[in-house]
This record gives structure tokens, sequence and C-alpha cells, in this order.
């Protein structure tokens, strides 16, 4: 079980939207709040970072939360004013009902 300490930071998912812009035609994105929850946010280890490296991946943060609904290697998560994107959902490896971690990497913020 994981300790209800280990998450103390609130983190803002996001899920992306695609909608056609009414002028031109063209695909937008734009992103809507899932929801807003309490999370472990740390950066990768040395070992974690060059075992990244190694197969050229861009992970810089992990992320633990609850388990949610909705939440995809598609979302991001806004923590502190940063942005992280999502790549991939991992849940944990004895129930897989405890805990997800997220490896993200530093996204860009526009909005």
């Amino acid at each position: 079980m994981i300790a209800a300490g280990r998450l103390r930071h609130r983190v803002l998912i996001q899920n992306p939207v695609t909608s056609q812009d009414p002028e031109t035609g063209a695909p937008v994105t734009t992103w809507a709040d899932l929801a807003t929850v309490y999370a472990e946010v740390v950066a990768a280890s040395v070992r974690e970072f060059v075992a990244a490296q190694a197969i050229d991946s861009e992970v810089t943060t992990r992320i633990t939360i609850r388990p949610r609904d909705g939440v995809t290697d598609k979302s991001r998560i806004i923590h502190r004013g940063q942005v992280f994107n999502v790549h991939g959902v991992l849940a944990d490896p004895v129930s897989g009902l405890e805990y997800m971690t997220l490896p993200c990497s530093e996204g860009i913020n526009d909005g």
C-alpha cells in the first residue's frame, strides 16, 4: 500500500480535446481538466535517467497517483505551473489497484 504522506503534491490532470477551427477548418487541440489529485512528483534518478537515455526516451520525472479512470499516455500533468507530458501509465506491480506511476517528460506550457 502506498503511504498517504507520499502523495503530498497537488497536480492537475488534463486530456486533449480536438475540435475544428471555424475559420480555417483546421483541427485544434485544447486541454480539458480531468481532475485535481494528490500525487508524488519525483525527478528521475540517475540510474533511471541513464536507462531512459539508452532507449532514446525523454522521461525526466515520475509522478505517482491513486488509480483514476481517464488517465492515458496522451494526458498531461500540471504541477506548480510546469507541464509534464505522460509517456505511459503503469499500474502497481502487486495488485494493480493501489497506485499508478506515470513516467513523464517536461512539456511546453501553452496556456
